[in-house]
C-alpha cells in the first residue's frame, strides 16, 4: 500500500523539526546505526491510530544561499509537489508575521488540503493567542506544543481526514514489480527504454497511484513485469534542478510499490553519498535490491576494472552485501540481457518460504558450529525458529532471553541462513522472542 504523505511547512523557527520528530516518534540523527548508511534526514514514517503515513520535514531542506523569502518559497514548493496533506506550522508566541503571510499566499495556490497549526501554545492560558491566525484564511487553527507533545493527536486526526483513498492497482502474484532509483542523470530513462526496446521516455500508460507513478506492463520469455517508472517523472522547478536531494523524494513512492528496486549508479561518476542515501531507503523498506552500474561502455577497462569497482561498491554499500551487481550500458544495450534474470532471482528470493523443520536443522547446525553467547554466566538458549513473513523473508527465533541475541550473533545466524537457502538480492529480517 502506498502511504499518504504529510509535509510540514512554515517559516524558520516555528518548530518544524520538533514536530517532525514528535510525529515520527524518534529523534532522527545525522548518522544511522546501520553501517554504511548516513542520513541528512528530511523524510520518515509515522503512524497514528489505524493510519500509516510518511512525513516530510521542510525545515531540513537546505536551499543554500538563496534570500530568506526565496528559501521559504522553495521549501513550500517542495511540500506542495510531494505531499497529500500540508501542515502549515506557525508560532503562537510571535503571532502572525509577514513571513507567515508569504507562506499562506503560496499555499493558497496549492489546491492541497491545508491544516493550520499554531505551535508553542504550552498551557491553556495561551489559547487566546491563536485567534489572530484565523486571518491566514485556513479555517480553525489547532493549538499544539511540540516541546510538550500537546495537541498532536488533534492535529493528526485533522490531517488524516484528508488522506487520499488508496487507488493503487493490484497486480497478480506472478508479476514482478520493479522500479529504478538513483540520482539524476545516471541513465534511468535510457535503461527503461532499453528494457522495453523502445526509444522513448515512458509516459502515462496506467496510473499506478493517485498522484504520479507511471506503470509499464511488460512480458519477456513468459514472465510478466511491471516497471514502476520514476525515470519518466520530471520536475521543472529550480529546487529540483539545483540539488540532488529531492531524487530521494521522487523515488519513495515507487519503492513502496515495488518488489525489486534497481539502484542505478553512473559508472563515469562513481559513488557519492547521495547514492547511499537513496539505496538506504530501499533497504529500510525491505525491498529486494539489484545494484546496476550503468554507462559501463564509457569506462576504459582492463581485466581488473570490473572486480575493482565491484569491491569499491561493496565497501561503500556495506548494508547491501546481499545485493547482486550488474554492469551494463543502456545506451549500447551491452550486457542488458543480464538484468532481467537477476531481477527474477531477487524477486523469487524476496518471496521465498522455508520449511520450519529445514530452517531449524540449519539453526541447530549453526549453534553446533558457533555456540550461543553467554552473559554473566547465563547462556543464550535458542529453542526453535520459524518464518513468519515474506517480502522480505522474516524469521522469529524463540529464545530464553531476547536481550542476549546480540547483533553479532544475529548476523552470524543470518549468514548461515543465506549459506543454506541463498536469498540473493533480498534482505532478511530476524527477530528474537521469548518463549513463554
Amino acid at each position: 500500500m502506498v502511504k499518504p504523505v504529510i509535509a510540514i511547512v512554515g517559516r524558520p523557527n516555528v518548530g518544524k523539526s520538533t514536530i517532525f520528530n514528535r510525529i515520527v516518534g524518534e529523534r532522527i540523527s545525522i548518522v544511522e546505526d546501520t553501517p554504511g548508511v548516513t542520513r541528512d534526514r528530511i523524510y520518515s514514517s509515522g503512524e497514528w491510530l489505524t493510519h500509516e503515513f510518511n512525513v516530510i520535514d521542510t525545515g531540513g531542506i537546505d536551499i543554500g544561499d538563496e534570500p530568506f523569502l526565496e528559501q521559504i518559497r522553495q521549501q513550500a514548493e517542495v511540500a506542495i509537489d510531494e505531499a497529500d496533506v500540508i501542515i502549515f506550522l506557525t508560532n503562537g508566541r510571535e503571532g502572525v508575521t509577514s513571513a507567515d503571510e508569504e507562506v499562506a499566499k503560496i499555499l493558497y495556490k496549492s489546491r492541497k488540503p491545508i491544516v493550520l497549526a499554531v505551535n508553542k501554545i504550552d498551557n491553556p492560558e495561551m489559547r487566546d493567542q491563536i485567534y489572530d491566525f484565523y486571518s491566514l484564511g485556513f479555517g480553525e487553527p489547532i493549538s499544539i506544543s511540540g516541546s510538550h507533545g500537546l495537541g498532536l493527536g488533534d492535529l493528526l486526526d485533522e490531517a488524516a481526514k484528508h488522506f487520499p483513498k488508496n487507488e493503487q492497482i493490484e497486480y497478480a502474484e506472478d508479476v514482478a514489480k520493479f522500479s529504478l532509483i538513483g540520482r539524476p542523470n545516471v541513465g534511468k530513462s535510457s535503461l527503461v527504454n532499453a528494457i522495453l526496446g523502445e526509444d522513448r521516455v515512458i509516459v502515462s500508460e496506467i496510473a499506478g497511484t493517485t498522484r504520479d507513478a507511471v506503470d509499464s506492463p511488460y512480458t519477456y520469455n513468459g514472465q510478466k513485469y511491471v516497471i514502476i517508472d520514476t525515470a519518466g517523472i520530471r520536475k521543472r522547478g529550480k529546487v529540483y534542478e539545483s540539488t540532488e536531494k529531492y531524487s530521494v523524494l521522487r523515488a519513495l513512492r515507487a519503492i513502496e510499490r515495488s518488489d525489486v528496486v534497481l539502484v542505478v549508479i553512473n559508472a563515469e561518476e562513481g559513488i557519492i553519498e547521495q547514492d547511499k542515501k537513496i539505496a538506504g531507503y530501499a533497504h529500510e523498506a525491505g525491498r529486494a535490491i539489484v545494484i546496476v552500474v550503468n554507462k559501463w561502455d564509457a569506462i576504459e577497462k582492463d581485466e581488473k576494472t570490473m572486480k575493482e569497482l565491484e569491491q569499491k561498491i561493496r565497501d561503500h554499500f556495506l548494508f547491501l552485501s546481499y545485493a547482486p551487481i550488474v554492469f551494463l550500458s543502456a545506451k549500447t544495450k551491452k550486457r542488458i540481457h543480464t538484468l532481467l534474470p537477476m531481477i527474477n532471482t531477487a524477486s523469487e528470493n524476496h518471496a521465498m518460504r522455508v520449511e520450519t523443520s529445514v530452517l531449524n536443522d540449519v539453526i541447530m547446525d549453526a549453534i553446533a558450529m558457533n555456540p550461543t553467547p553467554t552473559d554473566n554466566g547465563k547462556r543464550l538458549k535458542i529453542y526453535y525458529a520459524t518464518q513468519v513473513a515474506i517480502k522480505p523473508p522474516t524469521f522469529v527465533v524463540f529464545v530464553n532471553d531476547p536481550e542476549m541475541l546480540h547483533f553479532s550473533y544475529q548476523r552470524f545466524l543470518e549468514n548461515r541462513i543465506r549459506d543454506a537457502f541463498g536469498f540473493e538480492g533480498t534482505p532478511i529480517k530476524i527477530y528474537a522472542r521469548e518463549r513463554k
